[in-house]
């Protein structure tokens, strides 16, 4: 290998210097239940600047010396604790005019103290979403790096933390090919910490994760417990719940423990959001959580909850927020569901196109709605790639991890709107065999395409889906309506049919006659026309029509979008009602 030259500056001519963080990488694997136990809040100000030449990652600013040896001051280009604030959780883009379309990098910086209160306690660093690939160092080492916007990830700073300490996170949030989702979608590419960060206190021993649901096909009699140690493998742990007078006493192995048992239980549904308090205890370690218990099954073309056939009366919802950007709060998410069923008469949301946050799952379960769950494998992912596969198999797993005990998530979703290659079938199908394996007692779907040449349902990774979600835009970007109805007529799935989409964009108070694109009335004849055409068809049991509000997205620039997308039912402002929320609500209230 030839000698660098002596003038070499590898901060300058290095081009693939991300490669020296990629093996702190941190997975599902490391992932932690929080259920019942305190947490300690780092949100608030951090200091923010942009980067937008990576200078962080390439010239090492984290632990850049600002003195030479003899103690000389060095002229370094950063200056953490000066500068501007931004708050933790948002995105960026709605915290500055100057930041809204900014797509690059970011740098936070924050001091915090720690102080054990047990000397044999551990100490773990936890960011619910982060958009889109985080890199993180404490107290200038570096610990952590993880792909995907908007799953929740876990790392262990016991041995790092000190009193007073430090902490950088470096947030990319550029488009990239490669990446879940790639660099084309229909949404705002929101970036920066914008979900909760806090600190989580565990014993030496602790229970890492649990998995707690009704057994299926036991006629809704047995409860089913599944859990994982860490730092002990064999013992013992006490699962209760103590309005039905369950103390169940069960052993583990290599870290590992389960039981099933007969229990009476008041059963979940959305006219019925019945939720127990359970715990599990081992060693000095206990978890608490409400939980909802419920089967969801599919037979044929039927779908049943607790033994009743459902329509799953549905709508699909972004999280994009008008004012928050993609950041939300409790309040916003109990508006949503209290419209779609109070208002919609609705029982289903597809939360899409990525995992919104984890108390819209938990809302669901208190408030009593069947969610749709979904990750960003969208479009026109790079199917070929390894990487890319692991990295949404990896955000699949740690959806499934945080949300797992929650009653209201009834369907995985595996993608969107992907075109039937033999890349992505491999793809896509291994993704549906991992969450089959991993999930037994949920449904496994996609949104897929239909054969617009034979006109009819086909798509060969419907064979590995429980459910086949179709979006289909007949009325709007394909002209002829009637082409929807032969369609219909020409499938004859072994399985139930969701229609995931179909809609026309209205901009909210613009009228028109019923043949005038961009006007709430063209939006309302449309909607009556699918409806009818939909509630004909003996195989479709659901839809969620695109989508409850008008949301951001850049591609859409013209004179009646201005930067949205406005097939919405309601406005972006989420409170003025289109003229084809009614049409939708006066269906849903005639389905039982």
């Amino acid at each position: 290998m030839a000698k660098a030259p002596g003038n070499f500056n590898q901060d300058i001519h290095v081009s693939d210097y991300r490669s020296r963080y990629d093996g702190s990488k941190v997975t599902s694997s490391s992932l932690i239940s929080i259920e019942g136990r305190i947490t300690e809040s780092l949100n608030g100000k951090w200091n923010f600047t942009v980067d937008p030449y990576e200078t962080f990652l390439r010239a090492n600013w984290y632990s850049a010396p600002e003195y030479t040896a003899d103690g000389r001051q060095l002229p370094v280009d950063f200056d953490f604790p000066n500068m501007d604030f931004i708050n933790v959780p948002s995105c960026w883009n709605m915290e500055r005019p100057e930041l809204f379309y900014y797509e690059n990098m970011g740098i936070y910086y924050r001091t915090f103290r720690y102080e054990k209160d047990d000397k044999d306690e551990r100490l773990f660093l936890c960011f619910e979403g982060v958009s889109y690939r985080a890199y993180v160092f404490l107290n200038g080492k570096y610990i952590a790096m993880h792909d995907g916007a908007s799953t929740p990830f876990d790392v262990e700073i016991t041995n790092l933390v000190q009193r007073d300490n430090t902490l950088l996170v470096a947030v990319d949030a550029s488009r990239n090919d490669l990446r879940v989702p790639m660099s084309n979608t229909d949404w705002f590419n929101y970036g920066g910490i914008y979900r909760d960060v806090f600190l989580l206190r565990c014993p030496k021993v602790f229970i890492k994760d649990w998995f707690v649901r009704l057994q299926p096909g036991t006629s809704f009699k047995k409860i089913a417990v599944d859990f994982e140690m860490d730092g002990i493998d064999s013992g013992s742990a006490v699962f209760e719940i103590p309005e039905l007078g369950i103390h169940k006493e069960i052993a583990f192995e290599n870290k590992r423990g389960s039981i099933i048992f007969e229990a009476d239980v008041d059963l979940w549904s959305p006219e019925n959001p019945k939720l127990y308090d359970v715990r599990l205890s081992a060693c000095n370690d206990e978890l608490r959580d409400r939980i909802g218990f419920r089967e969801f099954k599919v037979v044929g073309n039927s779908i049943f909850l607790n033994g009743k056939e459902r329509f799953l009366k549905g709508v699909s919802v972004h999280e994009d927020h008008y004012i928050l950007g993609k950041t939300t709060n409790e309040s916003v998410i109990r508006d949503t569901i209290r419209l779609v069923k109070d208002e919609l008469n609705g029982c289903f949301i597809r939360v899409a196109h990525y995992p919104h946050t984890r108390a819209f799952a938990r809302l669901a379960d208190e408030m009593g709605i069947m969610l749709w769950e979904e990750i960003p494998v969208y479009w026109a992912i790079s199917f070929a790639s390894e990487k890319t596969y692991s990295d949404a198999e990896n955000q699949i797993a740690e959806l499934i991890r945080r949300d797992k005990n929650r009653a209201s998530v009834v369907v995985w979703s595996v993608g969107n709107e992907n075109a039937d290659t033999d890349d992505r079938f491999k793809f896509m199908s291994s993704l549906a065999s991992f969450v089959h394996s991993v999930d037994p007692t949920r449904a496994v779907s996609a949104a897929c395409l239909i054969n617009e040449v034979d006109l009819k349902i086909e798509d060969r990774l419907a064979g590995c889906l429980d459910i086949i979600g179709i979006n289909e835009y007949y009325g709007w970007y394909k002209p002829d309506f009637t082409e929807l109805g032969r369609i219909l007529e020409n499938s004859n799935p072994d399985k139930p049919v969701i229609i995931t989409e179909f809609g026309a964009d209205a901009r909210s108070g613009f009228h028109g006659t019923k043949n005038m694109l961009w006007c709430e009335e063209f939006q309302e004849e449309l909607y009556k026309k699918q409806v009818k055409e939909i509630s004909s068809c003996r195989y479709i049991k659901g839809m969620t029509p695109w989508i409850l509000y008008d949301f951001r997205a850049a591609r859409r620039q013209n004179t009646y979008q201005e930067g949205f997308n406005r097939k919405g039912l309601v406005d972006e402002d989420r409170k003025t009602k289109k003229l084809a929320f009614y049409v939708l609500s006066k269906f849903y209230s005639t389905i039982k």
